[in-house]
């Protein structure tokens, strides 16, 4: 190759490859979304994106991981906008963040790790520093202390509104017929027969288990959908101190013996008065939340580009 040729190929190469990175610099540099005197940009939302991978990996793995990322991008850029609002409304109130915390975030972080060479590779495959995760935690602890001081505080649910709710609610509080029984579990089928074989003639399944080598439990057991077909039908027709025939569950063969019928009751309001305080608590939680996230909106200026 002639030496002109050659520099003019070089040149070109340059030129691609420069030209390549300006493109995506561009397309992280634009520019999205204003709110108040901010501005939100493509790299803000990647990075923000990047920062909520990382913080789900503390509980989730894998696909499942994945599946958690993808259910929370569809709303990630209003999401991100009403954390700059959040956040704006922190700072202007002069909120502030104790740094002993932002360091104990990072360190939690930290422990899924092998070492800090691995976590700061981790962070750089999410196209992210530790500064920037440190940035990312302390705003949100500033917005964690701002929804607060200005809505968390502010909820407050009565004994007259727990009262109300338990008498115009009563159904909710009906506890199904239950029964009571005693189970194993055993993962060998001959054993389980030989179990089943003596406690047909004497029924005392905590005593015999135990000399099979096996451990007893309990469990009450309703018709309301929270247990498995196949363990409500077996339970349910059985009398009392009868025992079942060995069951294959998922594995493993299963033993009961019904010690007790419990009939259907209503909890009394001091049974259920924490279950109410509670709904009503996240009821009137989410309502403030929205109407103070929709006035800081009302005084924002707020401008999400086409």
């Amino acid at each position: 190759m002639r030496p002109q040729t050659f520099l003019l190929a070089v040149a070109l190469g340059i030129s691609l490859a420069a030209g390549g990175w300006l493109l995506k610099a561009c397309a992280q540099d634009k520019i999205i979304a204003v709110v108040n005197s901010d501005i939100i940009t493509q790299k803000d939302l990647d990075d923000f994106l990047n920062f909520m991978r990382m913080q789900l990996s503390e509980e989730y793995q894998g696909d499942e991981l994945e599946a958690q990322v993808n259910s929370i991008k569809a709303g990630l850029l209003e999401r991100l906008i009403e954390d700059r609002l959040i956040l704006q409304e922190a700072k202007r109130t002069k909120i502030n963040v104790d740094e002993s915390r932002v360091k104990s975030r990072i360190d939690a972080l930290k422990k899924q790790y092998e070492s800090d060479t691995a976590f700061q590779e981790a962070l750089a495959k999410q196209g992210l520093v530790q500064a920037d995760l440190e940035k990312r935690i302390r705003e949100q602890l500033l917005m964690f202390s701002a929804v607060e001081t200005f809505v968390r505080s502010k909820v407050i649910v009565t004994p007259a509104e727990i009262t109300d709710y338990y008498q115009e609610h009563a159904e909710e509080f009906s506890v199904p017929l239950r029964r009571r029984v005693s189970y194993v579990v055993c993962d060998n089928k001959g054993i389980a027969d030989e179990l089943y074989g003596v406690l047909k003639k004497d029924p005392d399944l905590d005593n015999y288990a135990i000399k099979f080598g096996l451990t007893p439990s309990t469990l009450e057991v309703a018709k309301d959908g929270s247990f498995r077909k196949e363990i409500e039908e077996v339970v349910f027709n059985l009398n009392i101190q009868e025992v079942s025939k060995p069951t294959l569950i998922e594995g493993g063969y299963y033993i009961f013996e019904l010690q007790e019928i419990i009939p259907a009751q209503k909890k009394s309001l001091a049974q259920a008065q924490e279950q109410i305080r509670q709904r009503l608590y996240e009821k009137k939680l989410s309502q403030r939340m929205e109407s103070w996230i929709a006035e800081l909106r009302s005084r924002s200026y707020i401008k999400v580009s086409e």
